[in-house]
């Protein structure tokens, strides 16, 4: 029989469920752009430091590096929305801190889809025929109807 490994670590560092790439999808698929910082054309980088407890719960945030305009709030109401695994660590409470550079970016529009074909023109001339009997007969008299349906 094997006996298991012990870590070579004394504390055991907290993992987000799913890696590296996980939380930046999480981070950016909950982060919103704020209103005034799209008004005022604001894009870059907030750097923010953020501590996790032994349960891993994000518990405090602090911005290092700012925009403004929001950003640097809305960076930190995501930080805290993050849930991390934490190991045991041999029953001493820890509280880890860890840093995030978090881009604010202009929403890119997606441009509109034109508008659908609901209805169809039809147009058509009537000319009334001309008499053989009569030779000096104004010139024919068109009529031209447009309908649109839709």
């Amino acid at each position: 029989m094997e006996k298991s490994k012990k870590s070579k670590d004394f504390l055991q560092q907290p993992v987000y469920p799913g890696g590296d790439k996980a939380l930046t999808e999480f981070i950016y698929k909950n982060l919103k752009y704020p209103d005034t910082a799209l008004e005022a054309g604001i894009e870059g980088v907030v750097m923010v430091e953020y501590d996790i407890d032994n349960k891993g719960k994000v518990v405090d945030t602090r911005v290092i590096s700012g925009l403004g305009h929001g950003c640097d709030e809305e960076a930190c109401r995501v930080l805290r929305l993050l849930k991390f695994d934490v190991g045991k660590n041999r029953g001493v409470r820890v509280v880890f801190h860890k840093k995030a550079r978090i881009r604010f970016a202009k929403p890119v529009k997606q441009p509109a889809a034109p508008a659908p074909q609901t209805g169809f023109q039809a147009n058509y001339i009537v000319t009334p025929a001309e008499p053989a009997a009569e030779p000096a007969a104004p010139a024919s008299t068109t009529y031209t109807y447009t309908i649109t349906l839709g």
